[in-house]
């Protein structure tokens, strides 16, 4: 019977009719010295995530290119709005090489121009994201109420102006200040992505004696969390409050960097972020970003 399998007998009998006589591997053992499967299943190796051709993939391209965010640029590319040398791409997952040109179509580019940026001036006591330990976020200030009545922006607001709004940064719940919420994923990843090198502005009031190293090493020399800080701008603004210039913010960065030198933060204001201004909005109101300011 050819259906069974072979259960004994002469190995080196010949082979039935038919059958070819299976040739071993040159390398394998002698069958005396094999040993018997464990059951262990060995995983195939992974695929290598470096392309011999530098291609990547189109929507990490369009990041790079400041197009639109990762998740902005799926959504493009899935309604067939983007371009790759002039042809329609609608693959999630296509890729391209940096030499080719990627344009965004008119809806596209009409779409993010429908995406709005508000600016809250964040009161104490209201944290910067989601809600917690019994505080509530600062986007629950977001109402048509509080929005400031000299903005320029003659926007008009509509409730899908909160929808995907997220707030780009933060500030402690016991800081006060500028703060950025977006809907558009090119000015989020301008203000915190891991390539950002947007100044942040702050004037914070402290209390104690500085040492006569200290403002040297507030300005370059200190570290958080095993990692050296990079340079910052500070300058006493008068005897008791410190301006700070950052391009980085860690958690609880100021505060943590005038401990090390002796000092106690009693009260924390953002001002700036890049080119916007906190100027006159009173706080617990916002305004929305105009026109012609660029971050």
């Amino acid at each position: 019977d050819e259906a069974r399998p072979f259960s004994g007998g002469n190995p080196d009998a010949p082979a039935p009719a038919g059958r070819p006589r299976p040739v071993a591997r040159p390398d394998a053992p002698p069958r005396h010295e094999r040993k018997p499967w464990n059951g262990e299943v060995r995983p195939a190796p992974a695929p290598s995530p470096l392309r011999i051709d530098g291609s990547i993939r189109l929507s990490k391209r369009m990041t790079e290119l400041g197009l639109c965010s990762r998740r902005e640029a799926d959504e493009y590319i899935e309604k067939g709005w983007v371009r790759v040398d002039g042809r329609v791409v609608s693959e999630l997952g296509a890729r391209v090489k940096p030499g080719q040109t990627i344009e965004l179509d008119r809806r596209g580019q009409t779409a993010q121009e429908r995406r709005v940026t508000i600016l809250l001036n964040k009161p104490v006591g209201y944290v910067s994201g989601q809600a917690e330990d019994g505080y509530e976020p600062a986007s629950v200030l977001l109402t048509p109420e509080n929005r400031w009545a000299e903005d320029p922006n003659e926007t008009r607001w509509l409730r899908t102006h909160l929808k995907g709004l997220a707030p780009a940064g933060r500030l402690d719940i016991d800081s006060v200040g500028l703060l950025v919420f977006t809907q558009d994923g090119r000015i989020a990843r301008a203000l915190i992505g891991d390539d950002s090198d947007v100044e942040k502005e702050y004037h914070v009031r402290v209390e104690g004696r500085l040492p006569p190293e200290g403002l040297a090493l507030l300005n370059h020399g200190l570290s958080l969390d095993g990692q050296a800080l990079r340079p910052a701008k500070v300058s006493w603004l008068n005897e008791d409050q410190l301006r700070f210039v950052l391009r980085e913010g860690k958690k609880r960065q100021i505060r943590r960097m005038c401990e090390l030198v002796g000092l106690k933060v009693v009260g924390l204001k953002r001002v700036r972020i890049g080119r916007v201004l906190l100027g006159p909005l009173p706080p617990g109101q916002w305004r929305y970003l105009a026109a012609g300011e660029k971050f």
